[in-house]
């Protein structure tokens, strides 16, 4: 049962394409349903990882491309279909490929990132975004919450797309500094 947190990140893989094609195609409550189900496999995954010791490397690279493939595939959708500002799909799209680059030249100049783990308001920023998506399906398909409450929403998610964004840039430059110093005076 040890690929069963691995196989939950898949299926939030295989699950972006049919979100994206039932939101563009106006199904929303079908759209709200498979989005709910592949927001669930990302609190379940890790759950089941921690609580059972089924963490594996491969996992630590699975969680999050799954959520960002999930995430941004939804947030360029729904800014195709007129659901989302271009604003902030720039910004949910920007931090992911930030950190992206980031963790590559982390990985190249410093070595694994195999201790590596999502800061608390990495996590905020994921249940935001998720939260955020939730919404302005719901509101597609049952006009609930207002567009007020969607925009509020979609402040507080920018919010923390750009703290969670900065706090891992400045995390993982203190990270190299230190690694280069260490390297630059080596003990005696």
């Amino acid at each position: 049962m040890r690929w069963l947190p691995n196989a939950l990140c898949v299926l939030r893989m295989l699950l972006a394409l049919p979100v994206a094609w039932f939101l563009y195609h106006e199904r929303y409550d079908v759209t709200f349903f498979v989005f709910f189900v592949a927001a669930v496999t990302d609190g379940l995954d890790g759950y089941i990882a921690k609580r059972f010791n089924w963490t594996t490397e491969l996992g630590k690279i699975l969680d999050p491309l799954a959520d960002k493939l999930l995430l941004v595939t939804v947030f360029i959708t729904l800014t195709i279909i007129g659901k989302v500002a271009p604003w902030l799909v720039t910004l949910v799209v920007l931090r992911d490929v930030i950190i992206a680059v980031g963790a590559t030249i982390y990985r190249s100049m410093a070595g694994s990132l195999a201790d590596s783990s999502p800061t608390w308001i990495s996590k905020v920023n994921t249940v935001m975004q998720i939260s955020y998506v939730l919404a302005a399906i719901a509101a597609s398909s049952v006009s609930w919450p207002s567009a007020e409450a969607i925009s509020v929403l979609g402040y507080i998610t920018a919010g923390t797309t750009v703290i969670s964004g900065a706090d891992y840039i400045i995390t993982y430059s203190k990270r190299a500094a230190a690694l280069h110093r260490q390297v630059a005076t080596p003990d005696s």
